[in-house]
């Protein structure tokens, strides 16, 4: 009767902890966690955000898109917000600024991405482009102004572009493995950090051409198209095989010292690596970590706080 007990109490004991993602549901968590940053990891901060609350509704967990450059600009002024979104690695500079103002910063994976060419579905000329070609298209130097400049079959009109601004880590990415040079782009296309807003313009224009994460595509078929990349097409099987080269990059979250100090972020970001190597990620249109990945990251994520 007694081992009955202990296995009863034991096994309670195990889904409180479950539920809670570590934090036992006697212990009400309630305040704000602030985070901003790059669009591509935006819609995985508010799917997560979204579970987490079902689980502690006192915790109010705004999610802003700002681009990757633009949030770190809040993420390391002291308290404006607590986590960054970011689709590139942080920069030497912005780690600087972080440590003058007393932050340490714990970068965590989150997922995989493919960064995705997009063209109006009836531009019929276009299947497939490489990567010399989108260099023609988007480098600074005597860019490509027509269809026809790329290549002589194609329509002699004018290539209507659009994509992320400078603040954006999807433009840094993409830029530097396309064009050689992390910001080395053609200036004269129409930036936005609102890929909806690229969604909406190409698909509304024969002769346009933009780029994003896979996400906003996998959610947008209907409306555009995606190009295959020297051969191959965006999906989460080739982001993940590593085989769509080279757009396919990591994506991940940088969580602020300073707000690790608050037991509600501990519980949402240790909430958040638990959810990396579920369909939630995949649904989203990203590639999940694998268990062993999720795992290192939830062990940098101790040694972190421990080293606080």
């Amino acid at each position: 009767m007694k081992k009955n007990l202990i296995l009863v109490l034991l096994l309670t004991q195990a889904l409180i902890t479950f539920a809670g993602g570590g934090q036992e549901t006697g212990d009400k968590l309630s305040g704000t966690i602030s985070i901003a940053g790059s669009s591509t990891v935006y819609p995985i901060s508010v799917a997560v955000a979204e579970e987490f609350s079902k689980m502690h509704p006192d915790v109010s967990i705004p999610v802003q898109s700002t681009g990757t450059g633009g949030g770190f600009k809040n993420f390391y002024i002291p308290g404006k917000t607590d986590i960054n979104d970011a689709s590139r690695p942080m920069k030497d500079s912005e780690r600087v600024a972080a440590e003058a103002n007393g932050i340490k910063t714990i970068e965590i994976q989150v997922a995989t991405d493919g960064i995705t060419v997009v063209v109006n579905p009836d531009a019929d000329w276009l299947d497939n482009i490489t990567v010399k070609q989108l260099n023609m298209i988007w480098r600074a130097d005597n860019p490509a102004k027509k269809w026809s400049d790329v290549d002589p079959s194609w329509p002699n009109q004018e290539i209507e572009l659009y994509g992320p601004t400078a603040a954006s880590g999807t433009f840094d990415y993409f830029t530097e493995v396309i064009n050689g040079e992390e910001g080395l782009s053609r200036s004269d296309y129409q930036g936005t950090e609102q890929d909806n807003t690229i969604v909406q313009a190409i698909s509304g224009s024969k002769y346009a051409m933009g780029y994003f994460g896979m996400a906003y595509y996998l959610e947008n078929k209907d409306k555009v198209k995606a190009l295959k990349i020297e051969g191959i097409s965006p999906s989460i099987e080739t982001a993940k095989s590593g085989v769509y080269k080279p757009l396919a990059r990591p994506i991940f979250i940088y969580v602020s010292s300073k707000a690790l100090a608050r037991p509600e972020v501990v519980e949402y970001v240790k909430f958040y690596i638990n959810q990396t190597d579920t369909n939630l990620i995949k649904e989203i249109g990203y590639v999940p970590l694998n268990t062993s990945e999720k795992d290192k990251m939830m062990n940098k994520l101790d040694t972190f706080l421990g080293n606080l």
